[in-house]
């Protein structure tokens, strides 16, 4: 079973990251000293997007992808980050130099609306430009979460329709989530397992979930949950190694019974599910053969996107 409070973003103790430097717009700042206002959208409202980013041999992985879902998701809530592609390439360039770092380093990307002249919730009281925050750490998961593995319960926070808050934009108003997460660990679990408006099995409070049944992987039809790239490359991965893999409806019974299960994401690349709702998962804490051959197959995806 996982250790007491571990998550899939539990990472290794690093004394390097109490200097870091963050970027704020435009500005190099040590960690301390890194502030945005109480009047800032992110702030008051939580009007942003963000994106979760890894640095490996100097380079970002899957760049491209994480720029596609940052900006498509600001076009659609009208906010303009400022800067192009190559702008915020430059930016992520600056502050890993600014921080020496070049090799597992995670990224949090964020943008918001920016600051409001009053305290209110109208997009047009924003006028200052957006407000754009980088932060950089020395980070790598701990062990733990590979040879343990996480315990979700199911949670009655449910990941809603996309006409009320689509699950598909990263932003920054993710109170549903954690409410998912509270409740999780009010069970006695690590994460949540949240379920769609129709009762199927849909991802957790912070990673997209994969299960594995007689050498199947089964995940959401992506209907109700984040469009994760670590997801979107595991499923290419399993299409073209030959694993069957079906993106479904599927319920909390196939998920209860599954030989494996994992989660993915950003961070933790594919971390396996030890339980759910306290029912162990297969015989080996929920790894196996498919979870091992995927997290073969990623990594190897990784080295070749990031030479």
């Amino acid at each position: 079973m996982a250790q007491e409070n571990s998550t899939t973003h539990t990472a290794e103790e690093d004394a390097r990251n109490r200097d870091i430097r963050i970027w704020v717009n435009g500005e190099l700042k040590h960690r301390d000293m890194a502030k945005v206002s109480v009047y800032d959208s992110g702030f008051m409202l939580g009007d942003g997007m963000w994106e979760g980013m890894r640095l490996y041999n100097g380079k970002w992985a899957f760049f491209d992808e994480h720029m596609d879902r940052l900006f498509d998701s600001c076009k659609a809530v009208s906010l303009d980050i400022g800067m192009d592609r190559a702008g915020v390439l430059a930016a992520l360039t600056e502050t890993a130099a600014a921080n020496g770092m070049t090799h597992d380093v995670h990224c949090r990307l964020m943008v918001t609306r920016g600051v409001k002249v009053r305290p209110f919730q109208h997009p047009s009281l924003s006028r200052s430009g957006p407000t754009v925050v980088i932060i950089m750490e020395h980070s790598k998961p701990v062990d733990s979460l590979q040879s343990e593995g996480i315990r979700l319960a199911t949670v009655p926070q449910v990941r809603g329709l996309p006409m009320s808050q689509d699950a598909k934009y990263n932003s920054h108003s993710k109170l549903n989530c954690v409410i998912a997460c509270l409740q999780a660990e009010q069970a006695g679990a690590d994460e949540a397992l949240m379920l769609d408006p129709h009762g199927f099995v849909n991802t957790t409070n912070a990673c997209n979930f994969f299960i594995v049944r007689k050498g199947q992987v089964w995940t959401s039809t992506g209907d109700y949950c984040m469009n994760g790239v670590t997801r979107q490359k595991v499923i290419d991965l399993c299409r073209a190694d030959g694993i069957p893999v079906f993106e479904r409806n599927y319920s909390l019974v196939d998920a209860h019974g599954a030989d494996e299960a994992f989660l993915t994401g950003t961070f933790g690349a594919q971390t396996p599910v030890a339980s759910i709702d306290g029912k162990p998962v297969g015989t080996e804490g929920g790894r196996g053969p498919v979870f091992r051959r995927i997290r073969e197959l990623y990594a190897e995806l990784v080295r070749e996107n990031t030479r």
